[in-house]
């Protein structure tokens, strides 16, 4: 059972620890010895019935009962909690557990705006917040009293250090939801409390008191009952739980809404006297008449709505896969439970867009107070320099303290492994995956644990580019411990990028993009890849050419002369430009003829094999990179495949070994052959930053991996003739 020492001088990691973990229950020296020191084991209490209900648990001479007062304490933290016993149970492990109704102080009520300022020193609030924690965190028994009642017993206001009473006794005069600062009318603790008797009643009283503003009036019909309540007699209450809804429809996106509005001008105050004297008048230089279309032109508007970085005001395509992973999570965050969510799909399906926006809309539901309050941290794998560091900004994100990694990963196994009551629910997204995985796959094995612990309330969302990440990278510890719940983003199919296209071209005047023109985008990107950013980003350049050849022909008006005013300006020779057909055929041709391009078309044979064997070998296992002797392996079997008889023999060979003038087939010592050029293929392709080679422990041994995306190879070799077999085409 947990016990509390006396404070050491010496203040080690541990203890620093437990300093940052403390502040959230009531400063309490030792505990009196009401459960003793001796090594027992807790014991039911059975009714005297036939039917052998839990009402009570022992520990040795210390008993409670339903509907008790007492103090519970997590190991190492000298702190206490007050809580009542709602209910025993026994959990999957057949631990003896309880659920309890939580008491709160002052300095737990987090909404400021709404807190009350007349708490007293040793006043709880009553919440409507219950938690399941094993018998062995009961520390002692607490009694509640009204103000009265205290003032009465306790004429001084205080208690003594030397009474037994101290650290125990407190008063309650109202209940309180802690997250949105919702306070019941003032009650007296002895009139509305009379133990497991009408406990059901009381905690009814509670909920309906404290949670009523949880709900706006407009989803009051939509809704039954919040909570369920069963009466078991004098055995008392189960947990309240809250219905969740099933289906959730992808929703407008508040922040196209908003307006950044600038700052009012710093006035010069009207007391002060301020003599400004007349301006120097120059003679004013010629000046060019902007008209308003060089700053609100329609192709400024559809370029900036074309642009990947633009948020648009909802997520076209993809309201089945934001259904699944809103419900996932609210479900989560409202049962306070843990959970893993694995998140797959190639590069520009709307993944990390689409989890980012649901939990936007959870955070505008805990604004509209429909949903419990939560911590969001995201941790991308391409922008930390060591996975490790993950520890560091998921503790920062949880207590604000910026530690070192090793010093985080002992914080974080005592705040999931320790019980704390009210604990918000952290949802931490995990961007590139497989940018986090180290050789012993620590970090992994860690993320993916700690939610499964009963007191984390940690959900982790996954995302990664490949299904089948946990099976092919990750142990079987770890797969195991991500769980069954898998989202999987398929490819935009063309109708669907002409949704999203036609989406974002909505608004903008002129009607400059052919709907011709983004079918042939739309079917011309889903036959490679179905990026979506790809279909943008070729839009986006053909709306730039159709904006210069518009310039061409309408050129702007010259500089201003002496007598402007008589001068007509020229009408336009021809029509305002639009995006047609050939205007996409341009942009993907600039696309596919940069300078990158260029050089991988003019590629010998040889390294545009060694290039196809090292994208099949990261598609297939799923990392970024390979070992060098992987690579070779995979180019082997790539030639063995090839249609073309005399560009296999031209690639394979076998060793040969000269004696006394004659050539002898190596067949028993080699009997595999070998790819020719490989080593000045490497040399060449890593010259030109097209790959990057990691050679430490040996030339078999060493690391390769692609300096450019795999969408950029594919659309340079996909239609070249010699590496057709390769998977290019």
């Amino acid at each position: 059972m947990p016990r509390r020492t006396a404070a050491n001088a010496n203040t080690t990691p541990a203890k620093r620890a437990i300093q940052i973990l403390s502040g959230a229950g009531i400063q309490r020296e030792d505990s009196d010895d009401e459960l003793g020191e001796e090594d027992l084991i807790w014991e039911w209490i059975y009714s005297n019935n036939k039917q052998q209900r839990i009402v009570g648990a022992q520990f040795g001479k210390f008993r409670c009962k339903i509907g008790d007062c007492v103090l519970l304490k997590a190991e190492g933290v000298k702190e206490a909690w007050v809580a009542i016993i709602c209910e025993f149970a026994e959990d999957e492990d057949e631990n003896k557990v309880a659920n309890f109704m939580w008491f709160s102080s002052e300095k737990e009520v987090r909404n400021k705006n709404k807190k009350r300022s007349d708490a007293l020193a040793n006043e709880l609030y009553i919440t409507p917040s219950f938690d399941l924690n094993p018998l062995e965190s009961i520390n002692g028994t607490a009694k509640i009293l009204s103000l009265e009642a205290f003032e009465k017993k306790y004429p001084t206001g205080k208690i003594l250090t030397r009474s037994k009473d101290y650290g125990k006794v407190f008063i309650c005069r109202r209940g309180c939801d802690t997250r949105t600062a919702s306070y019941s009318d003032e009650f007296v603790w002895e009139d509305v409390y009379h133990g497991a008797e009408n406990l059901v009643k009381f905690i009814a009283r509670i909920q309906d008191s404290t949670t009523s503003t949880r709900i706006p009036k407009r989803k009051a019909r939509e809704i039954d009952t919040n909570t369920q309540y069963k009466d078991t007699g004098s055995d008392g209450p189960q947990t309240p739980r809250k219905k969740q809804k099933t289906q959730v429809a992808t929703p407008s996106s508040s922040r196209s809404k908003s307006v950044t509005k600038t700052p009012s001008k710093l006035l010069t105050p009207s007391h002060k006297r301020i003599s400004v004297k007349k301006p120097l008048e120059f003679t004013p230089l010629g000046t060019r008449v902007l008209s308003p279309s060089h700053t609100s032109s329609p192709f400024q508007i559809a370029r900036t709505q074309l642009h990947v970085s633009m948020v648009p005001p909802s997520l076209p395509c993809r309201e089945e896969a934001f259904s699944q992973v809103y419900n996932h999570l609210e479900s989560a965050i409202a049962d306070g439970s843990g959970s893993c969510i694995y998140v797959s799909g190639t590069p520009g399906t709307g993944k990390t867009a689409t989890v980012r926006e649901a939990v936007a809309q959870l955070h505008a539901a805990v604004q509209a107070e429909e949903l419990d309050d939560f911590i969001f941290v995201e941790i991308n794998g391409m922008k930390v320099t060591d996975p490790h560091q993950s520890y560091s900004m998921l503790w920062e994100a949880l207590q604000g303290d910026r530690v070192s990694p090793s010093h985080a990963l002992d914080l974080l196994e005592r705040e999931f492994n320790n019980p704390s009551p009210r604990r918000v629910p952290c949802v931490v997204l995990m961007d590139e995956l497989d940018q986090l995985v180290t050789k012993n796959q620590s970090v992994m094995y860690n993320f993916f644990n700690w939610p499964s612990l009963r007191h984390s309330r940690l959900i982790v969302l996954a995302v990664a580019n490949t299904m089948d990440l946990p099976e092919r990278t990750l142990s079987n510890k770890i797969s195991s411990r991500l769980g069954l719940t898998r989202i999987t983003f398929p490819g935009y199919t063309h109708d669907q990028l002409m949704k999203i296209i036609q989406s974002r071209l909505e608004g903008v005047p002129g009607n400059l993009v052919d709907p011709d023109a983004i079918q042939f985008a739309s079917r011309k990107v889903a036959a490679v890849s179905g990026d979506a950013r790809r279909a943008l980003d070729i839009c986006r350049r053909a709306v730039e050419i159709a904006e210069s050849e518009s310039m061409a022909e309408n050129p702007e008006p010259a500089t201003p002369s002496k007598n402007r005013k008589t001068e007509k300006p020229s009408a336009p020779t021809k029509k305002a430009g639009r995006v047609v057909i050939n205007t996409i055929k341009q942009a993907i041709n600039e696309a596919t003829s940069s300078p990158m391009q260029l050089c991988l078309k003019a590629l010998p044979l040889a390294p545009k094999l060694f290039l196809a064997a090292l994208v099949a070998r990261v598609r297939r296992s799923g990392i970024g990179e390979a070992s060098l002797s992987d690579v070779v392996e995979e180019a082997k079997q790539l030639c063995q495949i090839m249609a073309d008889n005399s560009l296999r023999d031209s690639l394979l060979s076998r060793e040969v070994l000269r004696a006394n003038g004659t050539d002898f087939e190596l067949s028993l010592a080699f009997p595999a052959p070998r790819v020719n050029a490989l080593n000045s293929s490497i040399t060449e392709l890593s010259e030109a930053g097209i790959i990057r080679v990691d050679i430490r422990n040996g030339d078999r041994a060493g690391k390769v991996r692609l300096n450019i995306s795999e969408d950029e190879v594919k659309l340079a070799l996909k239609d070249d003739s010699e590496v057709r077999t390769f998977g290019f085409a």
